[in-house]
């Protein structure tokens, strides 16, 4: 990994490192290069790469070691510290303004479907009684989120649960048996049974997708977003978290409204083929073969989150502004990377 280390050192590496393999094998915890991990040795901050998925945990690459002081100098001075460390996660800023030995950030499907609600704190308040719990409003990945965190975290404590508004979860402690431990039971009091969706009308789907050279997805779970009236009438009305606008380049939500055409023979129906994938209306998903593994593991990501979301639920979406900083910071590179640096699942 570049740096010479002790035999504890290493132990602690290995720990963060069967940590995050666990979490990335998970698809309901991360999608693609989402979520990342990190651990402070003495001087140094150990974090995952940017762009690297968090099931790539044992390859060498997979961790960066960067000087802690200097990183949160930067901070101090007003500047995010990957200006400085490019091949950083995005979230460095974070990792290193908590004072914990191993932080863990993940988008946990039940998490999401959760903190996009309007009434969030009131409904996790009820489901994360005496757990140490903080709850941080949206604002932006990178040094604004590490500065809300540092306002939000006015007394530390020795183990932190940190829901983010329409964004995620993120868990500290002093080892990774306890951030494991932590994991475990948010999960478990945050779990939602998921809606059975319709299912899909294959072939009608196969059908279509063979006519125009498209797709159908791998993960049988995407037609929901057609086949549920509740999900598809949810992802229609905008962006609920950043990974969502990833898969689009406008900053309408335009291509996730289902669309009731199985014929391609007009102009406007042709000129949906230039969509990444179309949601056919009670009928299921096919995917432009232009997709990448991760854009397809995102939009699995997504129907998983919304299957959870209560149909009745107040829902806070994300704003034209939001969208527009999240679009600046990395949604381009964040997708090109990512799935450049994996091979087969």
């Amino acid at each position: 990994m570049g740096n010479t280390v002790t035999i504890a050192e290493i132990s602690e590496l290995k720990s963060l490192i069967g940590l995050s393999e666990c979490v990335g094998r998970d698809p309901l915890l991360t999608q693609a290069s989402t979520g990342n991990s990190s651990t402070k040795i003495d001087d140094t901050l150990w974090i995952k790469a940017s762009g690297k998925w968090m099931l790539e945990a044992t390859r060498e690459d997979f961790l960066v070691p960067l000087p802690l002081e200097d990183v949160r100098q930067s901070i101090r001075h007003g500047f995010d510290p990957r200006d400085h460390y490019p091949n950083a996660s995005i979230e460095t800023a974070m990792h290193a303004v908590l004072p914990h030995s191993v932080v863990l950030h993940v988008h946990c499907a039940d998490t999401v479907a959760w903190v996009v609600r309007q009434d969030a704190q009131e409904q996790l308040s009820r489901r994360l009684q005496g757990l140490p719990w903080r709850w941080c409003r949206y604002v932006q990945s990178g040094l604004s989120l590490a500065r809300e965190i540092e306002e939000c975290m006015a007394v530390p404590r020795e183990s932190e649960v940190l829901l983010l508004g329409n964004h995620g979860l993120v868990i500290a402690g002093e080892s990774c048996e306890t951030v494991r431990t932590l994991l475990d039971e948010v999960r478990a009091r945050l779990k939602i049974q998921p809606r059975r969706a319709h299912p899909a009308d294959y072939s009608a789907l196969m059908d279509l997708a063979d006519r125009i050279g498209w797709n159908l997805p791998d993960d049988d779970s995407v037609h929901s977003m057609a086949t549920d009236a509740a999900s598809a009438g949810l992802i229609a009305q905008g962006f609920l978290y950043p990974c969502q606008s990833f898969l689009s380049h406008a900053s309408a939500p335009e291509i996730f409204r289902a669309v009731n055409c199985l014929e391609m023979n007009d102009p406007w129906a042709i000129a949906l083929q230039l969509r990444p994938f179309l949601l056919i209306e009670g009928r299921g998903v096919i995917l432009n073969p232009t997709m990448t593994t991760a854009e397809r593991l995102l939009l699995g990501g997504l129907a998983q989150v919304v299957q959870r979301i209560d149909a009745s639920a107040p829902l806070r979406y994300l704003t034209d502004s939001e969208l527009g900083a999240i679009s600046n910071l990395y949604s381009g590179h964040y997708l090109q990377s990512a799935d450049a640096r994996i091979g087969a699942l």
